[in-house]
């Protein structure tokens, strides 16, 4: 069999994926693969075509964010996440201050989602004992790559990913725009069966998840200012109730959530995780809904 051939009966999805996976699990798992390049070098031989083609997979593994030209394109038909005017938060953009932090929505850049996928692997990773690094990178890769899909296939007004950063004006001169983000935390539009049997009156909520905070950053108020802005967000999207789920012995987080104002409504069957079996709490918190935003409803 040719190589040629030999390549194209890999990339069959049969053999990739079972039959019984969807679509969307394969276009998150396995992105479309390129063949290996010629190599330029006239007259090198394996060594040399392996080396590139070991540059090129290194440069190209996350090859799925968007290129300059497409972000240009996508800004004229959709807008960019988080400019939408007033609407969208203060002067500034932001959606809530807290000390001195300020949410916003993150932009559609590829440095800005970088840092967060940065963000969020650093702070639910769980540490191996032999090849922690190569692990990691991976499990960036792939919140990385869930980052984008969310982003590209969801609705403006059905999800948003904010994100937390330093408003002091000094850092702001030193550092890239996408470096002063130390917090993420994902907002998203459901209709779980399971979740709405606890609420009253509603068909839709904003389920909050994937808070995460850089470890040099915590018990600072990030995880605060993360969840008034996921409040100003629900409110502007016109949701009544809003919910999340915690585990029942992460006395932090759970404290957090009810300085917050959530309370705990059910309890989820015991989940499965790296380090033994865990059970989750579902936590509720009802929003003040005023009467212009039921007018516009």
């Amino acid at each position: 069999m040719s190589p040629a051939a030999t390549m194209a009966v890999l990339l069959r999805p049969s053999t990739l994926l079972p039959s019984s996976q969807s679509t969307t699990t394969s276009r998150l798992r396995f992105p479309v693969a390129t063949p290996l390049p010629r190599c330029r070098h006239g007259g090198a031989g394996k060594k040399s075509r392996l080396l590139v083609a070991r540059r090129r997979w290194r440069r190209d593994r996350v090859a799925c964010l968007p290129t300059k030209e497409e972000e240009e394109e996508e800004e004229e038909e959709v807008g960019v996440a988080g400019d939408g005017g007033e609407e969208d938060g203060d002067e500034d953009g932001y959606l809530a201050r807290e000390g001195e932090w300020g949410v916003r929505r993150m932009g559609r850049v590829g440095e800005e989602m970088r840092r967060v996928a940065l963000v969020q692997a650093e702070a639910f990773h769980v540490p191996v004992a032999l090849f922690n690094d190569f692990f990691f990178d991976f499990f960036k890769a792939e919140v990385l790559s869930a980052l984008i899909y969310r982003v590209r296939n969801s609705p403006p007004d059905r999800y948003a990913c904010l994100v937390a950063e330093e408003v002091d004006a000094t850092s702001q001169i030193s550092e890239a725009p996408f470096e002063k983000i130390v917090g993420v935390v994902d907002c998203t539009v459901q209709n779980e069966a399971d979740i709405l049997k606890n609420l009253q009156g509603v068909d839709e909520y904003l389920y909050v998840s994937g808070i995460a905070v850089l470890p040099s950053f915590r018990r600072r108020k990030v995880g605060t200012a993360l969840l008034k802005a996921c409040e100003a967000l629900a409110l502007q999207w016109r949701h009544r109730f809003m919910a999340l789920r915690a585990y029942e012995d992460d006395d932090g987080a759970r404290g957090l959530y009810s300085k917050a104002g959530y309370r705990v409504v059910a309890k989820d069957p015991g989940w499965v995780t790296w380090v033994g079996r865990r059970r989750r709490v579902l936590m509720i918190k009802e929003l003040p809904i005023h009467e212009h935003h039921l007018e516009q409803q």
